[in-house]
């Protein structure tokens, strides 16, 4: 059996980080649904960039949509519900038999609107209403401003990916946000299944830090944090306000766990995916570590409920002069602007694709 279908088995999701369009015209994406139990996957403007680059397959779509008039953002939130819509409806058999829990894709609202709230909802509400697929969360970023977009997307009814989580603090805020959103449906009579995951991002920790800290804790940073936050995790799932939420007919908002592709080069290939083994929450995966996996991954323990020698470990990093809630506002801040810049890079690619489009016709 592959290590995918056994750490599958184990309770964990398994989703690709990766969507385009020819893992769909090919069947690619099929083969990982039937053979190495991907149940989902997420997206972001760095993958939509890179595909569109390097990718011919939009160019048609690119085409038909400059005749149309559509441009910029407009035209790649049309490429982009395309891919989506589709990998949403390969998921739909696994969303229909986990109720709802697992199957989902993943779309992002515009990274320019990160520190504007009412702009995010009201993105997050035309997309999702574009998308006419119940297993497609809108992605809102867990910043300050996000939040109470978070918020208002979960009451709207709105299923909410939470990105650029990093710390322990940030994900309880995450957490209550959601709790916050659905609260209101139950308060106001309506159906409080509403989905929602938080994005915890792993890797860029130990990046971060790397050739700052003694050679002992090298590649430890992500995973410790990782064992804190996961213990948050357990308390919020049994906190008595998400339980009174959850006799209603809620479901918890399931922890995620992103970037968790290995950034240093002697590092295992999965360093990540082998330390964040959980049952009940998603592992969304760059492709090459879910081929790493089912090659030659294997599985030793589960992660420890209380979160193990995580506070240990940090200790040992606030010795060596790291300071952990500051870094993890920093890598927050620095994960949006990165965004804003793969956005604008994206739409830069597109309005020249489509120019050297027109100038071949």
């Amino acid at each position: 059996m592959k290590t995918t279908q056994l750490l599958h088995n184990l309770g964990q999701s398994l989703w690709l980080d990766n969507i385009t369009r020819d893992l769909l015209n090919n069947g690619t994406l099929k083969r990982y649904i039937d053979e190495l139990s991907v149940t989902g996957l997420t997206s972001n403007p760095t993958i939509f960039d890179h595909t569109i680059k390097s990718s011919a397959a939009y160019d048609t779509a690119i085409r038909e949509g400059l005749a149309k008039g559509r441009t910029g953002e407009t035209l790649f939130f049309d490429l982009a519900l395309d891919d989506l819509t589709r990998a949403a409806d390969l998921f739909r058999p696994v969303h229909d038999g986990t109720n709802g829990v697992d199957g989902w894709g993943s779309l992002e609202v515009s990274p320019l609107l990160a520190h504007e709230t009412a702009k995010t909802v009201a993105a997050a509400k035309e997309l999702s209403a574009r998308a006419g697929r119940p297993n497609l969360f809108i992605k809102i970023p867990g910043t300050k401003e996000g939040l109470p977009a978070i918020e208002e997307a979960i009451f709207a009814g709105v299923p909410v990916n939470v990105t650029l989580l990093f710390s322990r603090e940030q994900y309880v805020a995450a957490a209550e946000a959601y709790l916050r959103g659905i609260e209101r449906r139950i308060a106001a009579g309506l159906n409080p299944q509403v989905g929602s995951v938080a994005s915890m991002f792993i890797s860029r920790w130990d990046a971060a830090v790397a050739g700052k800290v003694p050679e002992t804790l090298s590649n430890r940073l992500g995973i410790a944090v990782a064992g804190r936050i996961y213990k948050a995790y357990l308390d919020q799932l049994s906190n008595p306000r998400c339980q009174r939420a959850y006799n209603h007919g809620a479901r918890p908002q399931r922890l995620l766990w992103a970037s968790t592709g290995t950034k240093d080069p002697k590092a295992s290939d999965i360093l990540y995916i082998k330390a964040l083994a959980s049952p009940f929450t998603v592992n969304t995966m760059p492709e090459a570590t879910l081929k790493a996996l089912a090659d030659h991954g294997e599985l030793a323990s589960t992660m420890a409920p209380d979160g193990g020698d995580c506070e240990q470990v940090l200790a040992e990093f606030v010795k060596a002069g790291i300071h952990v809630d500051a870094l993890a506002a920093r890598l927050q801040d620095e994960g949006a602007k990165s965004f804003v810049k793969s956005w604008n890079e994206l739409l830069a690619v597109i309005a020249s694709k489509g120019d050297a489009l027109k100038k071949s016709a």
